[in-house]
């Protein structure tokens, strides 16, 4: 074996001590004070910038950050419950409806079928076209006899509605039956999905998460389908007005970022109620060099962003799934590597045929380093418990 220069001995044995300590010195130091939050979720952003953290968790942060402006931000059931109290129940006029008018002693102007045009217009005998969109009951009978008044002294107007069709929403997107849905009465979220047919049946990997629904030029509402549909929270179930929008996105769309220490790191779809180990699972399992007691589960909520640290190892060894979350759309997982991989991996690089490495004076034995350091130091020469 060549001879080995102290200075090269040196080194080797300060990498030892260096990386034998590494796991009590830069994440013991870094847990307490950005991850370590005693089972409470913490705003990341007052860590941002004096915290330590290592490449990875700090690109995590900064792809999470960069994607927060086109999270949806959920109406809350106030704004929902305020938004059914602003809506009237009068009904008004559309397109489609079926009246009856009815003229007393006249028999000649009067009409038991009466249909709203498209353009929201009426034809009265004598009286010509009048528009009734938007009018409500009183309104249109005031206008028919305004109308009548020339031709007759105080006509007696008598009109009833036969077919509701102007008491309706459009639904759009993932649903079997796209298209529009009309209400009896008081038309509200579930109703509409339901008169819509649901999801498609063929989509077997899709559910129902959020739904937006557009009210008038510049109002939108976003409705938590989970809240509705798998909790039955009836708060987020929001009364429907006339001529809403209801848009259900893709649901394939939703899915959850995987990185770190797995074997195929990536999006995972999120399907109904997907859990941290289901992720884990989805994305291959983590690697020989995962550290299960760094298992970080980044969410944003009410545009700020949170971290929670997930040991692995009380959830499997003490069967303790309180921390086995289930995940949100966009949810990001981070499986942390343990001190020592990086150092593994330039030894396997460098020494392929060594399979498992376990650093300490074992380790130097057997590169022969340290009969090397005995022979500087004390004159002794040989392997210790080897064979040589």
């Amino acid at each position: 074996m060549p001879k080995i220069k102290k200075a090269h001995i040196l080194f080797v044995l300060f990498l030892v001590a260096l990386l034998s300590g590494c796991s009590h010195s830069r994440y013991a130091k870094m847990q307490p004070g950005v991850f370590d939050n005693e089972g409470k979720e913490e705003d990341f952003s007052k860590y941002a910038s004096s915290a330590p953290q290592d490449e990875t968790v700090r690109m995590m942060k900064d792809v999470f950050y960069s994607e927060i402006g086109d999270r949806v931000n959920y109406t809350t059931p106030k704004e929902i419950q305020q938004a059914g109290d602003d809506i009237d129940d009068t009904y008004k006029f559309g397109p489609g409806d079926v009246l009856s008018i009815q003229v007393w002693k006249r028999p000649e102007v009067s009409d038991n079928d009466v249909t709203v045009s498209p353009d929201g217009t009426i034809s009265v005998s004598r009286a010509g076209y009048l528009n009734v969109n938007g009018l409500t009951l009183d309104e249109v009978t005031i206008n028919v006899t305004a109308a009548l008044r020339p031709f007759y002294t105080d006509p007696e107007v008598v009109i009833k509605i036969r077919t509701y069709n102007n008491n309706k929403a459009f639904v759009l997107g993932r649903v079997a039956n796209p298209g529009i849905v009309r209400f009896s009465g008081k038309g509200t979220l579930m109703e509409a999905l339901s008169l819509a047919g649901g999801l498609p049946i063929l989509a077997t990997e899709s559910f129902l998460t959020k739904c937006s629904i557009v009210r008038g030029k510049n109002t939108i509402f976003w409705v938590d389908l989970r809240e509705l549909l798998n909790n039955g929270n009836i708060a987020y179930n929001m009364r429907i007005k006339n001529d809403d929008i209801i848009f259900i996105p893709e649901s394939e769309d939703e899915v959850v970022y995987v990185m770190g220490e797995v074997k195929n790191p990536g999006a995972v779809r999120l399907k109904t109620k997907l859990t941290l180990l289901d992720a884990l699972m989805f994305a291959g399992g983590p690697l020989i060099d995962a550290d299960a007691g760094r298992v970080y589960i980044v969410r944003e909520k009410d545009r700020k962003g949170y971290v929670r640290n997930v040991d692995l190892r009380e959830l499997l060894v003490n069967a303790n799934f309180s921390n086995n979350f289930i995940l949100r759309n966009h949810d990001i997982i981070f499986v942390g590597q343990q001190d020592l991989s990086k150092w593994n991996y330039f030894i396997q690089s460098v020494t392929p045929t060594v399979q498992l490495i376990s650093l300490g004076t074992g380790i130097a034995e057997d590169f022969g380093v340290m009969q090397e350091v005995r022979k500087e130091l004390f004159g002794q020469t040989g392997f210790v418990n080897g064979s040589n």
